[in-house]
């Protein structure tokens, strides 16, 4: 059976963090592994509260993971602290899998879940507010989304998805691979249950990948999926709700 990992937060809601990636790595037939890094008190309308875990119990689960099942593919979401991310990052040196990694700085809601630090990895899937802190400039259209992912390859990402669904018009998202860009468009769906679309569009990556599936097609069955997870929201909560991770 192939296995992934996720390495992120916990949302008590079940729409986000490490249950929206294990309901995806389960959706993509792969057996789900989670770390934990930090607990949140939240739900559709926000986050109440953060409490991230020692940096040495995140790396303790991590080693025993990697000790009896490693997984064919890992990402990581929020880390909580640049602490933990460096230890994640030194681990992460000795990965023999593909690691994606969804830079989780902040809930909707704009609680702090994780700094600028990214571990060295096989892709980077920033939105366009986290792309614009990790490049420096801001990313906001097309032509500065390219000049972004360029950035963001040289400073230790192999490569980089950078997520537009904040722009106008079509939700496009750009990845920049082994030199070349490849664009990934679906309509615009008008509604506010989208709570989770980030964690559930890198675990769906990184389970493909587990599989062996290669990058570009991995990015496009991941993004079909999101779409139609949106689409068919079930419209639970009272702010912003879960996706259908049944899609």
């Amino acid at each position: 059976m192939t296995v992934a990992l996720t390495i992120a937060g916990s949302d008590a809601s079940g729409g986000a963090g490490i249950q929206a990636d294990l309901k995806t790595f389960h959706r993509f037939g792969v057996f789900g592994e989670a770390v934990v890094t930090l607990i949140t008190v939240q739900n559709t309308r926000g986050v109440g509260q953060v409490h991230t875990l020692p940096p040495d119990l995140v790396e303790a689960q991590i080693r025993a993971v990697l000790d009896d099942i490693p997984p064919g593919a890992a990402k990581t979401g929020a880390l909580g602290s640049e602490e933990i991310a460096a230890r994640v990052a030194k681990l992460a040196e000795r990965f023999d899998f593909p690691l994606v990694v969804d830079p989780v700085m902040t809930a909707k809601n704009g609680a702090k879940l994780g700094g600028r630090r990214f571990a060295p990895c096989f892709l980077l899937t920033p939105n366009l507010e986290e792309a614009s802190t990790i490049a420096g400039f801001e990313v906001n259209d097309s032509a500065s989304m390219r000049r972004a992912a360029e950035k963001i390859q040289s400073m230790g990402a192999m490569n980089v998805l950078i997520k537009g669904g904040h722009l106008r018009g079509d939700a496009a998202d750009l990845l920049y691979a082994a030199g070349e860009f490849h664009e990934f468009r679906s309509p615009r769906i008008e509604t506010r249950h989208t709570h989770g679309t980030g964690c559930a569009y890198s675990a769906a990556i990184t389970a493909e990948l587990a599989k062996g599936t290669a990058l570009v097609e991995a990015v496009r069955r991941a993004k079909q999926f999101v779409t139609e997870a949106i689409r068919g929201n079930p419209g639970l909560g009272s702010g912003s709700g879960p996706l259908n991770f049944f899609a």
